[in-house]
Order: C-alpha cells, then sequence, then structure tokens
C-alpha cells in the first residue's frame, strides 16, 4: 500500500501548480457551497484531487453518496491550516455552525491556529457539543483567540466529565492569561 502524502505536502503541491489564491478560492467555494457536492465528484473533480491528493479521498463508490458531501467542506477548511489569505474568515464564519461536527471542529482548529478572534463568538455554542474532542477544540480556539469576556465561558466547562477536555480548559486559560497579560479571576 503506497503511504499517502502530509496534507501540507499535498496543499504545497497545489499551489505550486495553481497558485495560492485559486486553490484558496477554490476552497472557499468548496466550503461554502458554492462548488455543490456532485460538482465536487464531478466537474470539479480535478480542484477536489488537488486539495486532497486523491481522485476518491473518502474512498466511496460512485456516485458518491450525498450524505458523505460534508467531507468536501472539511477537507476544503483543512487547507487553511496551510495556506491563508484575511478573507477567508468570512467563509469560516459562515460554517461556523455548519451541521457537519467535522466542519465545525476545523474551523475551531483554525481559529486556534491562526488565533482569529473574529470567530470566537461564533464557536462558542461548540462548548456544549457531545463530542468530547469538539469541546476540545472550541476550548482552544477561545484560549488561542478569546478575550477576557470569555472567561467565564471556559469556567463552564471547566467541570467537564472528560478528561481531554478538563485539561484543554486548563492550559486555555494558562494562555489566556499570558495572552492577555493579566489575571483572570
Amino acid at each position: 500500500m503506497a503511504e499517502r502524502e502530509h496534507p501540507r505536502e499535498v496543499v504545497r503541491a497545489a499551489c505550486t501548480r495553481y497558485g495560492e489564491d485559486a486553490v484558496i478560492d477554490w476552497c472557499v467555494a468548496f466550503l461554502t457551497g458554492e462548488i455543490s457536492g456532485e460538482d465536487a465528484f464531478g466537474a470539479d473533480l480535478p480542484k477536489l484531487v488537488a486539495i486532497t491528493g486523491s481522485e476518491n479521498p473518502g474512498g466511496w463508490a460512485r456516485p458518491v453518496d450525498p450524505v458523505n458531501f460534508y467531507w468536501i467542506r472539511v477537507w476544503a477548511a483543512r487547507v487553511f491550516l496551510y495556506v491563508w489569505r484575511d478573507d477567508v474568515v468570512d467563509a469560516l464564519l459562515s460554517v461556523a455552525g455548519d451541521p457537519a461536527w467535522r466542519v465545525r471542529e476545523h474551523v475551531a482548529r483554525i481559529a486556534a491556529h491562526r488565533e482569529l478572534g473574529q470567530l470566537v463568538d461564533a464557536l462558542l455554542p461548540m462548548l456544549e457539543h457531545e463530542l468530547p474532542r469538539v469541546r476540545a477544540a472550541a476550548v482552544r480556539a477561545v484560549g488561542a483567540a478569546g478575550e477576557y469576556e470569555h472567561v467565564a465561558a471556559l469556567e463552564v466547562v471547566r467541570d467537564d466529565p472528560d478528561d481531554a477536555v478538563r485539561v484543554a480548559v486548563d492550559r486555555a486559560l494558562e494562555r489566556l492569561t499570558r495572552r492577555l497579560d493579566r489575571e483572570l479571576q
């Protein structure tokens, strides 16, 4: 079995071949639904191949079941961990409440990675998500990009039943203390 390239390398190759702006534009279009799932696996398949490194990134039978189309948004969002342009924030804001939890989790990951304070308020509902990994992603985003007024939201999940979320809260509060250069109590 051939080893798959790391997504970062796939994105770098796509940017080298097509240009960073083109790749970002495609990903915004995939993320926001401007390019539909049908088109992503049809006329726009070369764009999907460019950002995933595979003609069938999900390994699905054709035609692809529409229930799996949310993966296109996940793969598109993941690209923004590796390339960036400031206008992407608007696209991320538009999908911060996406029905697919994996998309929302990636928005939180990007917000944390890029320290996007503009997204924090839109991510706060994720602190109550049923999946611990989604709650933890939201906590990390708040720690990386939140402000003093977001501390109360983190305090609510400080006693989360999941250990990983509790650890994320402690680290997020420490990070906020350092970033804001003030005591949080």
